[in-house]
């Protein structure tokens, strides 16, 4: 049976990396690199969103942990961690060191958890590797899962911004058949997709825009250093719930 291609290309990359570097440095790479910075970004984000301690939270795309790592010692609630890579997920629950945390295989484009359950669920990095019409299952997933007041977040790739634009030249240049997909939405279809939905689009912020409040100084591995505000460089969307009253 053949495997779906998000799968297979971050299995083979996972793995490849386990091959040519020691277990921590081969989880930073895996999920892109500066595993601490961005997984302070992530978490002052959610911060800045609205998250408290007893919120629950669904980090699906959760990787090695690096927004998990972050909200472990600030949560007192649950959070449940999905990755389609064993090696990763698992590392996130031994870095943790939660207990009453979960961390399980993300079975497809679906959210096994209960309706109405998760006050935030959040997708760094994993529409920017998915197929449209795999994002809208998941968002859909999403909205049945997220509480009436909750709020779903997600980075992404647009066209749009320069920043951006060197990815999809890159992915031009690469013509290996097993890549790790890089897509790119536009705002149109976002929209579109939280109308059909049953979504609101609260926030969309550029991706190379300093936008998240900061809790500390963080620094980047090629030396630059931020406080006061920073950015993913990604650009972020945040969706809830409409009124269905």
């Amino acid at each position: 049976m053949k495997l779906p291609h998000f799968l297979s290309s971050y299995l083979k990359q996972s793995r490849s990396l386990l091959q040519n570097h020691d277990l921590d440095r081969a989880m930073e790479l895996a999920v892109g690199g500066d595993f601490e910075t961005v997984g302070v970004l992530e978490f002052c984000l959610l911060k800045q969103l609205g998250l408290s301690p007893g919120h629950t939270v669904v980090d699906v795309g959760c990787g090695s942990g690096r927004l998990a790592v972050q909200l472990k010692d600030y949560l007192t609630s649950q959070l449940v961690g999905l990755d389609v890579v064993p090696e990763l997920y698992e590392y996130a629950q031994r870095l943790c060191g939660r207990d009453d945390w979960r961390f399980y295989s993300a079975p497809g484009t679906t959210i096994p958890e209960p309706d109405g359950s998760a006050d935030f669920i959040t997708f760094f990095s994993v529409f920017t590797h998915l197929q449209h019409e795999e994002t809208y299952r998941y968002l859909r997933e999403a909205r049945r899962v997220l509480k009436a007041d909750g709020k779903i977040v997600f980075s992404f790739l647009e066209y749009r911004l320069p920043s951006h634009w060197f990815i999809f030249e890159h992915s031009v240049r690469d013509d290996r058949p097993d890549k790790v997909l890089n897509q790119f939405m536009d705002r149109d279809m976002i929209h579109c997709f939280a109308h059909d939905l049953g979504l609101t689009v609260l926030e969309l912020q550029d991706g190379h825009l300093p936008h998240i409040a900061l809790d500390r100084v963080i620094r980047w591995s090629d030396g630059r250093q931020v406080e006061g505000h920073g950015c993913l460089g990604q650009s972020v969307c945040v969706l809830t719930r409409q009124d269905e009253s």
